[in-house]
């Protein structure tokens, strides 16, 4: 089992959702000898946007340039291990309502028709499929799947769109709230798996 750990909080040393995806992700290794991780993190490890260069390198009719396979680099290998991966565990807040930027960033890195998805007669086709997702998400004051949850839903149409439709969600909402009750229930439902 291939497994690629996604982290986007911005608080290194004391995150819920990347204490949280990494403990999912020990439980999982623990459960399938031989499984390897490929650990990133969007914020720290400088996940850089979409600029004039990488588009330039995405959209090119023909070859591409040695200056457009360089401003690809990144993203290639972004786009290979997870390709290449049977499991993705994400691990995020909900920052303002959504996704930490650096996430998003490495979404828009990671959709690359004719890689991980294409245009079909019926619009795109994702070319990811059979593969698992968790996604560990925290919020102080968002409920994780409601109206205002604009992070959560993304996540599950963007992995949609790239063929991921066996989504797990592990909540942990709500926290200014009843943290205490959020965290016994994610910890109930890591160890379940």
């Amino acid at each position: 089992m291939k497994i690629v750990n996604i982290n986007a909080s911005s608080n290194k040393t004391s995150s819920l959702s990347t204490a949280y995806a990494e403990k999912l992700v020990a439980k999982l290794v623990s459960k399938n000898s031989g499984a390897t991780v490929k650990t990133r993190h969007t914020t720290f490890d400088k996940t850089p946007f979409i600029d004039d260069a990488i588009l330039d390198g995405l959209f090119v009719n023909g070859e591409r340039t040695a200056a457009q396979k360089e401003a690809l680099k990144f993203s290639d290998e972004l786009t290979n291990e997870l390709i290449e991966s049977d499991v993705l565990v994400i691990g995020t807040p909900i920052y303002n309502f959504s996704v930490p930027a650096s996430l998003k960033a490495y979404f828009d890195l990671i959709a690359r028709a004719g890689l991980t998805f294409k245009y079909g007669e019926q619009g795109p086709v994702g070319l990811l499929e059979n593969k698992k997702a968790y996604v560990v998400i925290t919020s102080g004051g968002v409920k994780v799947g409601s109206e205002a949850d604009f992070a959560g839903n993304y996540i599950k149409q963007f992995l949609g769109f790239l063929g991921i439709t066996d989504v797990e969600f592990i909540p942990l909402d709500l926290l200014m709230f009843d943290s205490e009750t959020k965290i016994a229930e994610a910890d109930k439902q890591i160890a379940e798996l």
